[in-house]
């Protein structure tokens, strides 16, 4: 009974050893390249590149009051529409000291003259009315009058704006209630009742009530990189994308291209403008980030193969044509001109016809089992 156990393990090691061996030998032997294989054919190709940018109003303006003080109240909101005249808020003015006492000292003044004016009014219409004076004498004095009284009107109106931002005079142009100065809708209102406000002047730009943009008249704007922009052309169509809008898309037509780049990340960029073509339902706002595509180059009914296939050799492109088939396939070098290229498939200008076989990359031993 041991004599045979001694046998079958004996039998069972060689088995091992000999699938051992014919495995290690089978992987020692070289292994037949295939290749995949290309037919050309005829295609549209076209060049896009991807713009990253984005949606804003082609006019977005700052409203900024004509007096300073404090803001008192504000009856808009943002996202609101206003008319162009509509109030949006308004200000309590805190006169300037010396402007005031100035004003007081010319009501005063005014005051003074205009009595005295009114005294030798009276004198010389008595005179006048004896017929001792000339009538031409007469007049000048009722003129001095006059003046007197239209010098005291303006001294009051002047005190009126520095002390209280209006006139009674000009009530309906107050200058402290701040109005919209273009039909828009309201992208932002930054202050707050009690926030303290200036007029924009030749050291302050002022203070920004509220920013106004029409949101039916929009723009993209983007930078291009400077290996393409040589391909623009004002008029181009574009797709914008707008991924905030679950890919929302709509179109675009170029019509700026910067003549001067911007240095960004070390690459040379221009600044390009397109006029978007709003949807319907308008529910663009202003700041989205999008993506514009744009066909820099389009090439119809051309012949085509897979840029794959091609070998690139300094200035010159070539190709292996299959000649023969099974164990008799050879392959064949020849030289091709190229043309246009969507980073897939490329253009073949001279050189193939759609009844030539091109060959492909190697196909790598995952794919042939798969």
């Amino acid at each position: 009974m041991k004599k045979y156990s001694k046998l079958i393990i004996a039998a069972i090691v060689a088995l091992i050893f000999i699938g051992t061996f014919v495995f290690l030998w089978q992987k020692s032997q070289p292994k037949e390249t295939v290749y995949s294989e290309f037919t050309p054919k005829l295609d549209t190709l076209q060049h896009t590149t991807i713009i990253t940018g984005k949606i804003e109003p082609r006019n977005e303006v700052n409203v900024k009051p004509q007096i300073s003080g404090i803001i008192t109240e504000i009856l808009k909101e943002p996202g609101q529409y206003v008319q162009a005249g509509e109030v949006i808020a308004k200000v309590k003015v805190i006169p300037d000291m010396g402007s005031l006492s100035s004003a007081e000292s010319r009501v005063r003044l005014a005051s003074i003259n205009l009595k005295q004016a009114e005294v030798d009014f009276e004198r010389e219409k008595n005179l006048y009315e004896q017929k001792l004076v000339s009538a031409d004498e007469y007049d000048k004095v009722r003129q001095q009058l006059n003046q007197a009284k239209e010098e005291l009107r303006g001294a009051v109106d002047a005190l009126e704006v520095v002390r209280d931002g209006v006139s009674r005079s000009n009530a309906s142009a107050s200058s402290t209630l701040i109005r919209s100065t273009i039909s828009g809708i309201i992208l932002d209102i930054p202050v707050k009742v009690g926030n303290s406000v200036i007029l924009s002047n030749t050291f302050n730009d002022g203070t920004t009530i509220a920013s106004v943009a029409n949101m039916n008249d929009l723009i993209f704007r983007g930078n291009i990189d400077e290996t393409e922009v040589g391909q623009l052309v004002t008029g181009m169509p574009m797709k914008i994308t707008i991924g905030a809008l679950q890919n929302v898309s709509f179109s675009a037509s170029l019509e700026y291209v910067s003549p001067k780049a911007v240095e960004s990340n070390g690459a040379n960029q221009f600044e390009i403008k397109a006029a978007v073509s709003t949807l319907a339902d308008n529910k663009i706002r202003s700041g989205y980030s999008a993506n514009a595509e744009i066909v820099l180059a389009r090439a119809q009914n051309v012949l085509t193969i897979p840029e794959s296939a091609i070998e690139f050799s300094g200035d010159s492109t070539f190709v292996y044509l299959v000649k023969g088939d099974g164990s008799k396939k050879t392959y064949e070098r020849k030289p091709v001109v190229t043309g246009l290229s969507d980073g897939v498939n490329i253009e073949i200008k001279k050189g193939l016809t759609v009844k030539d076989r091109v060959r492909g990359p190697e196909i790598i031993a995952e794919e042939k089992e798969d």
